[in-house]
């Protein structure tokens, strides 16, 4: 019989509720047991079985408890981490990791010591478009890339939230919020940069938090990677624009799994989880062979229950790590070397 990880959930706001949870429940030796709600019982009505709890507190006194999930907002995560891992819980926690890399350097050591495992939900890892640029990168088809930009636009002129995103401070704004999946999926198809440059601002009247960037990575080989975010966007453009030298690769739309988790539907029961419509599929003019190509390439389906598949493989012994929180790390310390850079005005090398 396949052995089950029991796992508590903390938290059961709009990461807890709309991604982690049916997630977890859609892969089988995963079994939620418990999640703390601090004043509610709304993961009950989904999930019968579970049990709710109120503190945090309760999880870590739980000995039958494997996997602690932390989805609280950013700015406290460290605490909650901190505290699963000297209950001596394997650990998987919300992006972005932390909101510095020392923070970071903290959580990551002290889960060595405890021999725990410890990684970051960076679920865009498993969205189809970037998994199906990972191939076309990897079987040449665009040749070498000398150029591309990654774009998170949305139009939302208003700051009317009230989101902890949202707010001032360290550890919020979009950057932190969406940034930190760009930089992720870069560092994944190119390795760390040699040096960054950012703009980084508050366009909207009322804003507390900066909601809008633009990032440079620049790389040996002539390579440079555009990262940009924007809420001023009414008509949008390409997610993502690869140019090699052998030809392009453009791609509009985004990831269908995020809404699907909206709408209620799971990996679990979806015939064609993640698979996108044809109308969206990416369009490649290159050269094969020394012949020309021009036409789609069908989206590889989404999967973000790999993830927790991995999670479940790795504490069971059967697979490696696929996010490893020193990516996480990494990813943290170079939103920190992008506000230095905007601070500055100029380009700042990658200081690790």
């Amino acid at each position: 019989m396949e052995k089950q990880l029991n796992v508590g959930l903390i938290g059961y706001g709009f990461a807890g509720r709309a991604f982690h949870a049916p997630v977890i429940t859609s892969v089988p030796g995963l079994n939620l047991r418990k999640v703390v709600e601090r004043r509610s019982d709304f993961s009950k009505k989904r999930y019968p079985w579970v049990e709710i709890v109120r503190s945090a507190d309760d999880l870590y006194r739980d000995p039958e408890i494997d996997l602690v999930v932390v989805t609280t907002p950013s700015t406290n995560h460290v605490e909650f981490v901190r505290d699963a891992l000297n209950a001596d819980k394997h650990v998987v926690v919300e992006k972005p990791f932390t909101a510095t890399a020392e923070e970071a350097d903290e959580l990551i050591e002290l889960a060595k010591e405890k021999n725990k495992v410890l990684s970051v939900f960076h679920n865009r890892r498993w969205d189809g478009d970037f998994m199906t640029i990972r191939e076309i990168l990897q079987n040449g088809l665009i040749g070498e890339v000398k150029e591309c930009e990654f774009h998170w636009d949305s139009f939302n002129p208003i700051a009317a939230s009230t989101n902890w995103r949202e707010k001032s401070g360290l550890g919020t704004g979009v950057l932190y919020d969406l940034g930190v999946h760009l930089i992720d999926q870069a560092v994944c198809l190119f390795g760390i940069p040699n040096m960054i440059s950012a703009d980084v601002h508050i366009q909207r009247e009322g804003a507390a938090a900066h909601d809008y960037f633009d990032l440079t990575l620049f790389y040996d080989r002539h390579l440079k990677v555009s990262l940009k975010s924007s809420r001023m966007v009414r008509t949008r453009g390409p997610r993502y624009t690869l140019h090699g030298d052998k030809g392009s690769f453009i791609k509009y739309g985004l990831d269908p799994q995020e809404q699907a988790l909206i709408d209620g539907h799971t990996p679990a029961n979806s015939r064609d989880w993640g698979k996108e419509p044809e109308e969206l599929w990416g369009s490649i003019d290159t050269t094969v062979g020394g012949l020309n190509v021009k036409g789609t390439i069908e989206t590889i389906p989404g999967a973000y229950q790999d993830y927790y598949q991995n999670i479940y493989e790795h504490i069971t012994g059967v697979s490696d790590l696929v996010v490893k929180p020193e990516e996480a790390r990494m990813n943290i310390r170079l939103i920190e070397l992008a506000l230095e850079s905007h601070k500055e005005g100029k380009v700042i090398p990658i200081r690790l």
